[in-house]
Formats: structure tokens, C-alpha cells, sequence
């Protein structure tokens, strides 16, 4: 108990320090002219396809899983990526909300430990963790309990390789099933942060967060460290190439972050659930979205407070893909 105590403190003061650095900015519009690189490599003008319903329900799960024509199925087993929450937390994915569709895709939730402290920061707190918050109905898989190995990343400005958890090769599939909300440090918590620091083991999160360094991961340039993001997760999307797909939820949309302790309570309404064969492009629909949103000011606050627009821009030029989409409406 006074263990994770001390951690969940560790947590907190993390999260406090990184807070500390503030972009600010009036508007969307202005943000992205503050993080848009004074040269950029020439992007793809390929549109990307967005699925989007309001249901938010097992139901609207199923109806974007179908109209991405992307089976999650393979010669191995599904890893369905999602955040289980931290003690004390209560807006991360019910599990009444994914359990039909993770056992639909015979699925196994796939998690890594935390590089901060906190009451995941040791397999079996986090096993008990997941089991606490309902994530009883299939496998759980911690996927950095026995040690990490490595993906490359390619042209990086800070990471060589990615390190994720060593039973990442044990699945033939991801799904990263996200939920979309604000980060203390990201700004924002999407497909792409699930994807990179979600798999990436409890080293390779310190790693991500010191941009290729895992001393004072806390006191990292800010754009680095969101930059370090957008690589690893390409990373993980190189490695997979078709087998991978990517859901995100638009609900309880809260300024913190699932690993939060304490969150704060959405200042906003539900939107729905959305999906995409292309991470930059449903994290960007979502950004778009919250800033669309007329109750959508915190969020849209936190996102430019830690300039989290960046990582969408800096994905884009290194090709995790594309900002330009197409949203379709699925009734």
C-alpha cells in the first residue's frame, strides 16, 4: 500500500512538472502556424478514409471494425491495445463497451508497464489493476513482463529503435483501440500515443519521453519528445503493414489522460466512435472534431497548452500518414 502511494505521488509530480511547459495559442488556425516547420518534406496528397458514427455503443464498434473491409484475423493471436486505466481513474473504455467486439476478434488486451510509478509500474499490480477495472472477459497480456526487444526506426531525428514488450511478437494483429482525450504532456492521447508509448515497454516509454535518452525523461524539449512519439509509433506501424487497424472513442472527454490517478471530468459531450487504416488521419478527424465541438475549450486548451498539434505535422513528413481525410458518416 505505501508503495503505491509513493508511486502514484511520483505520478502526480511528473505530470505537474511537464504541465509546466506551456504553448499557448488563440485559435487551431494559429496553432498549427506556430508548430508547421519552416520546410517540410513533400507530403502525400493520398486522402485518407475516416469512419465516424455517434453510436457509441458495442454496436458502433462493430459498424466502423466492417467499413474498414480490414480483417482483424491472422495466422497468430489479435492484440487489441487500449489503456486499462489507473487506480483511481474512471473515463477509460468500459469494458461493457469493447467485450463484444475483443471477443468478436478472439482478441487478447495487450498493455505495458508504466515508466512513472504509479499502480502499473509492476506486472502484477498491473494485472490487478485491469482485473479491478473489469477487464475479465478475455486474455491480458503485460507485454513487457518478461522484458523488451526491438523495432527499427527508420530515418529518425531521435530514436534509432523502438523498444516495446517482448511478447509484441506473439500477435499477428493490432488493433489500437483508443481512447481519444487530453494528456498532461501529449496534449492529447490518441491512436498515435497508444500506439507508441502504449506498446512501448516500461524502458522504451522512458526512452519515447527522453528522445532517445532515458535520463531526465521529465525535462525533455517539448517537441522532441512529440516527435520521439510520432517515430516509434511509426515503428510499430512499419513493422505490421496491413495488420493493423485503428478505433478511437470520442467519449469522456476529459483534459487528462487515462493514466491520470485524479482526472478531471469532461467539460464536454460525447461524439462518437471513429476509425481509419491511417493513425494521422483519425487523430487528426478527432482533433478537428474537438475543436468543431462549441463545449470543446479545455480540451482544445490543454491540446496547444503542450502544442500536441505538433505530433500530427511531424508524423505526416515522416510518413506515418496523412492529415488529409475524408470523414464518412456511417448511419
Amino acid at each position: 500500500m505505501k508503495r503505491q502511494l509513493i508511486y502514484a505521488l511520483c505520478a502526480l509530480c511528473a505530470a505537474a512538472l511537464v504541465c509546466s511547459v506551456a504553448y499557448t495559442s488563440k485559435s487551431s488556425k494559429e496553432t498549427k502556424k506556430q508548430t508547421e516547420p519552416a520546410a517540410t518534406k513533400k507530403i502525400s496528397k493520398k486522402q485518407a478514409k475516416v469512419y465516424m458514427t455517434t453510436d457509441i455503443s458495442p454496436a458502433g464498434i462493430e459498424k466502423v471494425y466492417k467499413a474498414l473491409d480490414r480483417k482483424a484475423t491472422g495466422k497468430g493471436k489479435v492484440a487489441v491495445k487500449i489503456s486499462t486505466g489507473e487506480p483511481g481513474g474512471h473515463n477509460f473504455l468500459s469494458p461493457d463497451l469493447i467485450k463484444p467486439f475483443v471477443t468478436s476478434v478472439n482478441g487478447t488486451i495487450v498493455e505495458c508497464n508504466t515508466a512513472y510509478g504509479g499502480g502499473r509500474s509492476e506486472t502484477a499490480m498491473h494485472r490487478q489493476v485491469a482485473k479491478d477495472h473489469g477487464f475479465t472477459f478475455c486474455p491480458v497480456d503485460i507485454m513487457d513482463a518478461e522484458g523488451s526487444i526491438k523495432l527499427p526506426v527508420k530515418n529518425g531525428k531521435h530514436l534509432k529503435y523502438d523498444e516495446v514488450g517482448s511478447h509484441y511478437a506473439n500477435y499477428d494483429f493490432y488493433v489500437i483501440l483508443s481512447h481519444f482525450k487530453g494528456h498532461a504532456m501529449a496534449g492529447m492521447g490518441g491512436a498515435i500515443k497508444n500506439m507508441s508509448i502504449g506498446i512501448g515497454s516500461s524502458h522504451g516509454k522512458a526512452l519515447i519521453h527522453g528522445a532517445g535518452q532515458d535520463k531526465n525523461i521529465w525535462s525533455t524539449e517539448q517537441n522532441k519528445f512529440l516527435e520521439s512519439m510520432a517515430e516509434a509509433a511509426k515503428a510499430v506501424a512499419d513493422d505490421r503493414g496491413k495488420k493493423i487497424l485503428y478505433i478511437s472513442v470520442m467519449n469522456n472527454l476529459s483534459v487528462d489522460c487515462d493514466c491520470s490517478s485524479h482526472p478531471a471530468d469532461p467539460e464536454m459531450k460525447d461524439i462518437g466512435i471513429l476509425a481509419s487504416l491511417d493513425p494521422v488521419a483519425l487523430d487528426k478527424a478527432c482533433y478537428d472534431l474537438v475543436y468543431a465541438a462549441p463545449d470543446g475549450q479545455a480540451l482544445q486548451k490543454r491540446i496547444e497548452r503542450q502544442n500536441g498539434y505538433h505530433t500530427l505535422v511531424y508524423g505526416e513528413q515522416i510518413g506515418l500518414g496523412t492529415q488529409n481525410y475524408k470523414l464518412i458518416t456511417l448511419k
